[in-house]
């Protein structure tokens, strides 16, 4: 892999989920570190990881071109991890237009842009057009940008594991919408040994779709967060019709159990294509959701570390 020392690597969404451990492998590897997002103070936590120096943070959003093209400017390499479930076509495609642009006009030697499985400017979800809407503006600014596509990533700090440790955790019957929905998860420290992997010149301009070493459907997934954290649980199927229904009807309301948009989602497997090139094409070996994730899912089990699991 090329020698990251002293280079200024740009990390938009720097402060996030992925972004953290991104950022870590990094300024491992002698990087100097730009993070740049709209609220930079709640990235500050990153400063401690690096020496002296070596990190910085900056003011910006995807959505505002000028921001972007400031954030970027005299990097060598750039990594866009900007996402989101609310604004997603202005900041998955248009923003994701923005960064490249921005990285073509200042330079740089590298792009690395990360998307999801799914993305197709034609997908029935809001969530899948923009990300592919977004690749298309990334390839057409940029055609050597690398494009990451991981399947569901977890971690100790994710939004999907963990939702549905603490709802199992709660409640003695659990409702499973989209029962064979398939995932391929993807541990986060896997994805940012693939976006550090991505930035060797050789990667340039190919994508790839990042998958852990297991499918799942969505039922089994349940009851294995079950089965790990000692709950014994009642899960009930729910209907396809109902859950359709209740996504379009409801979807729109805080808490909701599902959006219409996720509803629409979950119509696609959500694992890695057949012919894709994926972590093993970047040298990585994925791990396992049950090598990583008891390790955390801990704090959901009855009596915590001191549990005992069998007698559940």
């Amino acid at each position: 892999m090329r020698n990251l020392d002293g280079q200024l690597i740009t990390v938009l969404g720097g402060g996030g989920f992925i972004g953290r451990y991104v950022v870590q492998r990094l300024l491992a590897r002698g990087a100097r570190v730009r993070v740049a997002q709209r609220k930079p103070r709640a990235a500050t936590f990153l400063k401690p990881l690096g020496g002296l120096g070596q990190t910085q943070f900056v003011a910006a959003d995807v959505r505002d071109a000028a921001s972007v093209a400031r954030a970027v400017a005299g990097s060598d390499a750039v990594i866009n991890l900007a996402g989101s479930f609310d604004d997603m076509q202005a900041v998955q495609a248009d923003g994701a237009g923005h960064v490249a642009a921005a990285a073509r006009a200042t330079g740089v030697r590298a792009l690395i842009h990360l998307s999801a499985i799914g993305a197709d400017p034609a997908s029935a979800s809001a969530y899948g057009r923009s990300k592919g809407d977004g690749e298309a503006a990334v390839r057409a600014a940029f055609p050597g940008a690398v494009i990451l596509r991981p399947s569901i990533v977890f971690g100790r700090e994710d939004h999907f594991i963990n939702r549905f440790a603490a709802m199992i955790r709660l409640s003695p019957a659990i409702p499973v919408i989209a029962p064979a929905a398939k995932f391929q998860p993807v541990y986060v420290g896997d994805v940012a040994d693939a976006v550090v992997a991505a930035l060797e010149a050789s990667a340039a301009g190919r994508t790839f779709e990042l998958g852990g070493p297991q499918v799942l459907t969505m039922a089994a997934l349940l009851r294995w967060i079950a089965d790990t954290t000692g709950r014994r649980r009642l899960f009930v199927d729910v209907p396809d019709a109902v859950a359709s229904a209740l996504a379009s009807g409801l979807g729109w309301a805080p808490g909701a159990p599902i959006t219409k948009d996720q509803w629409l989602m979950l119509q696609s497997e959500n694992v890695v294509a057949p012919d894709a090139e994926g972590l093993a094409a970047l040298g990585i070996a994925p791990a396992s959701l049950a090598s990583i994730a008891e390790g955390w899912l801990v704090q959901y089990r009855r009596h915590g570390r001191f549990a005992e699991i069998a007698a559940q």
